[in-house]
C-alpha cells in the first residue's frame, strides 16, 4: 500500500526539472582525485586565530577554485545550446549548493574571484541563511559560472556531481577522513578528501579537466600558494 501521497511541486519540482535538463543536455564526465588537507587545516586555524572568528575550509577551497579557473577558463563557462555558443566568462560567479528543508538550492556569489577570504566566508553564511529562510532574491540563484557542492557535510565520501547547466563544470567536495598514506617511505595517517570534478565533455576535454584538478590539489596541499596566487 501507499504510506503517503504528496504533490510533486515547488522547489522539489524545480530541482527535478533542472536535473532532467542537465542529464539530457550535457555530456557528463567525472574525474576524481584525493587531496591531503593537513597544511590547509593548519592555515585555516592560523587565519581563524588572527581574525578572532570561526572560518571553515570552504572559503579557502573557493579561493583555490578561482585561482585554478584563471588557468583553465574553459571550466568557467556557460553553454548556449540554442545559439550553439560557448560563453567563457571573465568573472567567477560561484554557485554554492545549500541543502534546505525545501530541497537543494544553489545561490551564486558574484565576483568571487575579487573577494577576500573573509568576504567569501561572510557571503557563504549570508546566502546559506537566505536560502534556509527563503529570503534570498531570485536573481541571486541565477548567473553562476561554476558550482561547488559539499556533500562532505552529510558524510559523503565520494560522488558524481550533476552539472548545473548551462555551466560547464561542477566541483564536489567530500568528507575529510584520516587514511593511511605513504609519505616518503613511511605509512602515516593523513586527513584526506576526495575532489570530484564533473564537466561537460562537449566543451571541456579530459586533459583540461585533469589539469584543473591537479592544480586544485597543488593549491590545497600547499595553501600558501592560494594566498599568493602563484
Amino acid at each position: 500500500g501507499i504510506k503517503e501521497r504528496s504533490p510533486f511541486r515547488g522547489v522539489r519540482r524545480k530541482i527535478a526539472q533542472a536535473l532532467d535538463l542537465s542529464v539530457k543536455t550535457a555530456v557528463h564526465f567525472t574525474v576524481v582525485d584525493e587531496v591531503d588537507v593537513t597544511n590547509l587545516e593548519v592555515k585555516r586555524r592560523e587565519y581563524a586565530q588572527v581574525l578572532g572568528t570561526r572560518l571553515s575550509l570552504l572559503p579557502f577551497i573557493m579561493t583555490a577554485v578561482c585561482r585554478a579557473l584563471k588557468k583553465h577558463p574553459a571550466l568557467n563557462a556557460n553553454v548556449d545550446d540554442a545559439r550553439e555558443e560557448i560563453l567563457i566568462k571573465d568573472v567567477v560567479n560561484l554557485g554554492c549548493a545549500v541543502d534546505t528543508e525545501h530541497g537543494l538550492m544553489v545561490p551564486v556569489i558574484g565576483g568571487a574571484d575579487r573577494r577576500s577570504l573573509v568576504e567569501l566566508g561572510n557571503a557563504v553564511k549570508s546566502v546559506a541563511e537566505g536560502c534556509k529562510n527563503r529570503t534570498i532574491p531570485r536573481e541571486q540563484l541565477m548567473g553562476g559560472t561554476f558550482t561547488i557542492s559539499n556533500g562532505g557535510v552529510f558524510g559523503s565520501l565520494n560522488s558524481m556531481p550533476i552539472l548545473n547547466v548551462p555551466q560547464s563544470a561542477i566541483l564536489g567536495m567530500h568528507k575529510i577522513q584520516k587514511r593511511p598514506m605513504v609519505v616518503g617511505n613511511e605509512i602515516v595517517a593523513r586527513p584526506m578528501m576526495y575532489l570530484a570534478l564533473s564537466y561537460d565533455h562537449r566543451i571541456v576535454d579530459g586533459r583540461e579537466a585533469v589539469s584543473f584538478l591537479v592544480r586544485m590539489k597543488d593549491l590545497i596541499e600547499d595553501p600558501q600558494r592560494i594566498m599568493l596566487d602563484v
